[in-house]
């Protein structure tokens, strides 16, 4: 759930062109700094508000924002080279932007924040660019925490073997009218998708939740397509010098745990852990082993 009281007023980082939107969970100002980093073409309020508060909990100063072509944050003009996610995966991709600005981004947030470090967490998408991060920006990063992503360097048909296409393909055949209702029924039905094999899921609840989100995100296949098609330039992911900590589900129906095997392999010093029953998601039941698992790289 997120209510107005739970987090600050959006506020806003600038990164050459582009504006990004973020906020802080209210309440706990003196923890340790840990930014959220969200998936592919999703907002900062899909983040579950019981695992924020958690983190806060913990000891954890809490902020999260949009990346670029998500949320509140600039949205980028399309490109004529790849207009949908399959696409931009196989390397038909445009040049709207590159995986290091994407980087960057989030260092201009840490900026607006006055943070001079900060401990990571990135799921999906947001787990690559949070690998990312800590090659490019190892004095920014005091530990990085990727979860349910591809090793952060992967390119073309690299990526293509950690991906169920299978499940790419249901994803992208989701078609939904350009309302607020559509909206959320376009959340609802990837919510599905990607839900634990574990753990039943509570349609009534994601509805609930989705409606209060009305996020448009989850259908913007051309905003998924830039995201996608911003290729990394940089070092290897075995350059990563910060604590790492890399989680995935075992039942992850999107990504395969052999890239979180690939990850923690190639990151020296990385702790892996498996979470049996997990989908490509962040459901309640794992909330307090994730923390504990968060803080545990901090000793």
């Amino acid at each position: 759930m997120n209510t107005p009281q739970a987090w600050t007023p959006v506020r806003w980082a600038a990164h050459a062109d582009v504006r990004l939107a973020f906020d802080r969970l209210a309440g706990n100002d003196q923890g340790e700094p840990l930014l959220l980093i969200t998936g592919l073409g999703v907002s900062r309020l899909w983040w579950p508000q019981g695992l924020s508060e958690a983190f806060g909990a913990g000891g954890f100063t809490v902020a999260r924002y949009d990346q670029r072509d998500a949320g509140q944050s600039t949205r980028l003009p399309d490109t004529a080279a790849a207009r949908s996610p399959i696409a931009a995966l196989f390397g038909r991709r445009g040049a709207a932007y590159t995986a290091e600005e994407m980087t960057d981004d989030a260092i201009a947030v840490l900026d607006a924040l006055g943070w001079e470090s900060a401990h990571l967490f990135g799921v999906s998408l947001g787990g690559a660019i949070a690998q990312r991060i800590a090659i490019r920006h190892p004095g920014r990063v005091r530990t990085l925490t990727t979860m349910s992503a591809v090793p952060g360097d992967a390119a073309g048909l690299e990526t293509i073997r950690y991906v169920r296409l299978s499940t790419l393909v249901k994803l992208s055949r989701l078609k939904f009218p350009d309302t607020a209702e559509g909206d959320i029924e376009s959340g609802v039905a990837v919510a599905r998708l990607i839900s634990s094999p574990g753990y039943p899921f509570d349609e009534r609840s994601s509805r609930e939740a989705i409606t209060r989100i009305a996020d448009a995100g989850v259908r913007d296949a051309r905003s998924q397509s830039r995201q996608i098609g911003a290729q990394w330039h940089g070092p290897p992911i075995s350059m990563i010098k910060a604590p790492t900590l890399v989680l995935h589900g075992e039942g992850d129906p999107l990504i395969r745990p052999s890239a979180a095997r690939r990850i923690a392999g190639r990151v020296p010093g990385a702790r892996l852990r498996i979470l049996p029953g997990v989908g490509h998601e962040l459901p309640e039941p794992v909330w307090d082993t994730i923390v504990d698992e968060v803080l545990g790289l901090r000793s």
